[in-house]
């Protein structure tokens, strides 16, 4: 072979030579171990102070350790020109304090990771790998995976280690192992092919989420089961973000709206409120909500429905998101609702005030003593009042007033909804 021809051989190869002058400044060199001429000169000098040599006279050889390769070094005269040297480096592996490096950082590293040979014996295994087994490396390497593994899962590590080997590239996936205590857990990460000498390995790099699945899983059922209490409970209700836009609602809140409910998630809380004289307080109380003044508010409002009816609801307001400075939801739960009707004008305070005493059992000269009016002036509100709510009588102008929530449910002495104090904190 000639010159030329040995050159080409040698850039494809793990090996370098150089040419030196008498002080041993690199003149020519080439191979595939060093990319250029400086390299091969920092590699000379690496060598020049490791072995006191070489020189520009002695022949010899040794092993030296450069960019964390070890090589195989030979040098002689062989002086084609007067007062030069020729070398010979070849690369045999990686240095001892490369590998204490190396070693020291993959068997600390929090990732399970571990190298297996391709009949399934472990070449290597860092701690956090053998901990997934509740063991050491020690115990693991120079083991197969049918002693490591349960045999449930043996099986399909092999074939999951024959399917990299015969890909030839990293495969990334989830996979679910049995420890030794019969739980199983999962981890996720990457299975690749590596070159450990002549051969080619299998590695992997997995990080455990089996705690995380778990808390995934927890977190499903409980949006589950509170889906389940949402819709079966038959009480309307909404979640409602910081901005007022309704991020969930019940089949109740739809119905009672007379809305989809695909409509109705998305759309602004605000929309559904009919004008009232107490919406300064409901908004006053909502502040407080988002602000975390109060968690949790109780409160009435009148909601509209899509064909413009209204009903009086008495609300219950409880905050989401614990630890943060502000509210991240609102439930909003329809307590108690009053019937649908038709928009009428508002009450004044005197009008509800008769109703409260009417539902007492107050006579008409009663009403007219504790409000300071005259009986004549009582008995117009009493008529006005059978006109606006459409009853034709005393009994069932209270029971109207019950109905369509103007007077509080549960409560007595009789009270005004509509002038209920602002929402308070529960």
């Amino acid at each position: 072979m000639d010159e030329t021809g040995l050159k080409s051989l040698l850039e494809r190869l793990p090996v370098s030579w150089w040419e030196a002058d008498g002080e041993l400044r690199v003149i020519d060199s080439g191979g595939g171990a060093f990319g250029d001429t400086g390299t091969a000169q920092r590699f000379l000098d690496a060598v020049r102070r490791e072995q006191s040599g070489p020189s520009a006279s002695g022949v010899g050889h040794g092993q030296a350790q450069f960019d964390g390769r070890l090589f195989d070094v030979h040098w002689c005269p062989g002086a084609p020109r007067q007062g030069r040297s020729r070398g010979l480096a070849v690369e045999v592996g990686t240095g001892p304090a490369t590998d204490r490096r190396y070693d020291a950082f993959a068997d600390l590293a929090p990732a399970a990771a571990f190298i297996r040979d391709a009949g399934g014996r472990y070449l290597w295994a860092n701690h956090a790998y053998a901990h997934l087994y509740g063991t050491t490396p020690e115990h693991v390497i120079g083991k197969h995976v049918a002693e490591v593994d349960a045999p449930v899962d043996a099986a399909r590590v092999l074939a999951l280690d024959e399917d990299v080997l015969a890909r030839g590239k990293p495969v990334r996936h989830t996979l679910t192992y049995h420890r030794p205590d019969g739980s199983s857990g999962q981890a996720a990460g990457h299975r690749f092919p590596v070159q450990e000498g002549t051969e080619t390995c299998v590695a992997g790099i997995y990080v455990d989420i089996s705690d995380y699945t778990r808390a995934l899983h927890q977190r499903r059922e409980a949006e589950e089961s509170l889906c389940a209490l949402r819709d079966h409970s038959g009480l309307p209700c909404a979640l409602i973000s910081p901005g007022g836009r309704i991020q969930q609602a019940s089949a109740a809140a739809a119905e009672m709206l007379q809305i989809r409910l695909s409509d109705l998630v998305g759309r602004r809380a605000d929309s559904v409120l009919a004008p009232a004289s107490e919406s300064a307080g409901l908004w006053r109380g909502w502040r407080d909500l988002i602000v975390r003044r109060s968690r949790r508010i109780q409160t009435s409002a009148v909601l509209v429905d899509a064909h413009g009816r209204q009903r009086r609801a008495r609300l219950h307001l409880t905050t989401v998101g614990r630890g943060t400075a502000r509210a991240t939801s609102v439930w909003a739960v329809v307590t108690h609702q009053g019937i649908a009707h038709e928009s009428h004008p508002d009450l004044t305070a005197s009008q509800e005030r008769i109703l409260s005493l009417l539902a007492v059992g107050r006579s008409n000269a009663d009403i007219a003593v504790s409000l300071h009016l005259s009986r004549q002036t009582v008995d117009y509100h009493l008529s006005r009042l059978r006109d606006l709510l459409g009853a034709p009588n005393r009994c069932a102008l209270v029971a109207r007033a019950y109905a369509l929530g103007i007077l509080v449910p549960q409560s007595w002495p009789p009270r005004s909804a509509t002038v209920a104090p602002s929402p308070r904190a529960v």
